[in-house]
């Protein structure tokens, strides 16, 4: 056996366990936050040593900073990819909101959204782990934003260009707002208020009620 096809097999191998533990990882973030995360705190859910842990990610910031990588790849495969099989403007927005939703509801991570719990933990620390949840977020308001431009450009929405940063927010806010009173009260049914919110605040900005059907959570 080669040199090479030994180191080969024991990247191959360290890349299954980095995958295996940043699981584990991302889901107790979601629910402790990224403060929670710790190397003993995996090492105890996990089973593995501490050693192995440091071995993969270096220090408690490199466990945090590699957590909130895999989430965010989480995300842009839940929420992000399955829009994109959408033609650019309502449609895809509309399913952008409805994945969002259900990436939530359905508790891809235990604690649902994994960046709705972080950032709170990260919003007045600055450093690396505060840059890289901003930056995380950052990109999903701006292509929330984007995909309303493309939506507008193409005739399906009658929104100024100055409202379209609010009207942006104002569904981002609705999906956030959903996650949190859900996780709070222990029920689906703000899932299905912000499904609806987000359906009329489209309708009242010109968006064709057909094209918003993919907001009833129950189809």
């Amino acid at each position: 056996m080669t040199e090479s096809v030994i180191i080969d097999g024991r990247r191959a191998r360290g890349d299954v366990s980095r995958r295996s533990v940043l699981e584990s990882a991302t889901d107790i973030a979601s629910v402790e936050g990224l403060d929670g995360l710790t190397i003993g705190r995996l090492s105890g859910a996990t089973g593995r040593s501490k050693s192995s842990i440091a071995t993969l990610f270096g220090s408690k910031e490199g466990l945090q900073l590699a957590a909130v990588n895999a989430a965010r790849e989480v995300f842009i495969a839940t929420i992000i990819e399955p829009a994109r099989r959408e033609p650019r403007g309502v449609r895809r927005l509309a399913m952008l909101m409805r994945n969002a939703l259900l990436y939530s509801r359905e508790r891809v991570f235990s604690g649902g959204c994994f960046f709705a719990a972080t950032s709170a933990d990260v919003d007045s620390k600055p450093g690396p782990v505060n840059d890289a949840v901003r930056t995380a977020l950052a990109d999903w308001y701006s292509y929330v934003e984007v995909q309303l431009r493309y939506a507008i450009e193409a005739g399906e929405l009658s929104v100024g260009d100055d409202d379209v940063e609010q009207l942006a927010f104002e569904l981002v806010a609705l999906d956030e707002t959903a996650n949190t009173r859900s996780l709070l009260m222990q029920s689906d049914k703000p899932y299905r208020l912000a499904a609806t919110a987000i359906r009329n605040r489209l309708a009242s900005a010109g968006a064709d009620h057909v094209m918003l059907e993919v907001l009833d959570l129950d189809r």
